[in-house]
């Protein structure tokens, strides 16, 4: 299996398609949340872009830092407490964050829960160099009899416990969104109208990239992508303050007997999903506009063929699915949006 970092390298660009005759915007690039990280800013000064583009990145990097699940950090001090059974004394912006991700689990029938943290790390996707191997199974459905779940944590102001000792926080697929959101803050604070967020395929949109008021135009990833930077599956124009979220399963993944085993588990089953390659949701601008493209992709890929009335429950409008069978599903709001990239892709509309 080819290097974890490089791949995700590799599979998280976006495509931004240039305005002719307008000045490139300011970019800076990074590696934080295990993948690539983007920021380009236009319409203002170079040292000012630097400035703001520099504080973004920073915070990024202490938001990984800080909620880290597998190496020292304040989300692994949690949950050594939760499974030494003690009550444990968080930030008010660690408790606020338990609390945002607690509702957006439980919209989703906790087919996103950031609570299966111990089963996340019997899979082997708590490290940064993913290894080909099967868990135990009797481990897993030992995990799975216990029923781990976020919605176990209590919160009494900034003070936490749990009913259930074998949850341990995750916030792999919720921390990227909230980042953007933050980022989005950041920038406006700091004077910036015009910027485009990247964090691995987690996109968002502030303003436009040129004074012509061009859209941001970016390409979603093509789950089985033909040849190293092949073209995208589609590309589509990012208003002022929308959010674009992809799960897929070649971010993290590894292979056994010729069959993908990727980092989206089903916590019904304790397996990871397996009836969907990608999942894409485009988000209306609104407060946690980020937050949600990074954490509702997630059940409705989870959800496979019911995916749609997953996305129904979620209020998630614009919504793009390839299947495992390698077939193409768009919502009709996200249909009227895509410029399809792959000559002859067949897109089934589904209402």
């Amino acid at each position: 299996m080819p290097n974890v970092r490089r791949l995700l390298i590799l599979l998280a660009t976006i495509w931004l398609l240039a305005a002719c005759g307008q000045p490139a915007p300011w970019r800076q690039e990074s590696y934080v949340f295990g993948t690539r990280v983007e920021v380009l800013i236009a319409g203002v000064p170079e040292a000012q872009a630097r400035a703001a583009g520099a504080r973004v990145l920073q915070d990024f990097d202490r938001l990984h830092r800080t909620y880290h699940a597998w190496q020292p950090s304040e989300l692994s001090a949690l949950n050594q407490s939760i499974a030494a059974g003690r009550t444990h004394d968080v930030t008010p912006e660690f408790a606020a964050f338990i609390r945002e991700a607690q509702a957006a689990a439980a919209a989703g029938d906790h087919l996103f829960d950031p609570g299966i943290g111990r089963l996340i790390a019997l899979w082997g996707f708590h490290t940064d160099d993913i290894q080909a191997r099967l868990p135990d199974s009797a481990a897993v459905h030992a995990l799975l009899a216990r029923h781990p779940s976020i919605a176990d944590l209590r919160l009494e102001g900034n003070r936490v416990d749990s009913r259930n000792r074998s949850v341990a926080l995750d916030f792999g697929g919720y921390l990227k969104g909230v980042a953007l959101d933050r980022a989005v803050a950041s920038l406006k604070q700091d004077g910036v109208a015009n910027a485009l967020i990247n964090i691995g395929g987690n996109v968002m949109a502030l303003g436009t990239r040129d004074a012509a008021g061009t859209h941001w135009r970016i390409g979603i990833q093509h789950p089985r992508p033909q040849g190293v930077g092949g073209a995208p599956l589609a590309t589509l124009e990012l208003k002022d303050g929308e959010a674009i979220g992809t799960s897929g399963d070649y971010h993290r993944y590894f292979e056994v007997a010729g069959r993908r085993y990727c980092h989206l588990l089903d916590p019904r089953t304790g397996i990871p999903a397996d009836a969907t390659q990608a999942v894409t949701v485009l988000i209306a601008p609104g407060p946690g506009a980020g937050m949600r493209s990074d954490a509702l992709s997630k059940p409705i890929f989870i959800a496979g063929r019911e995916w749609r009335g997953m996305a129904k429950k979620l209020g998630v409008d614009a919504v793009l699915r390839v299947g495992a069978d390698g077939t193409a599903s768009a919502t009709p709001a996200m249909q009227a949006r895509l410029k399809i990239e792959v000559p002859d892709l067949k897109l089934e509309a589904v209402p």
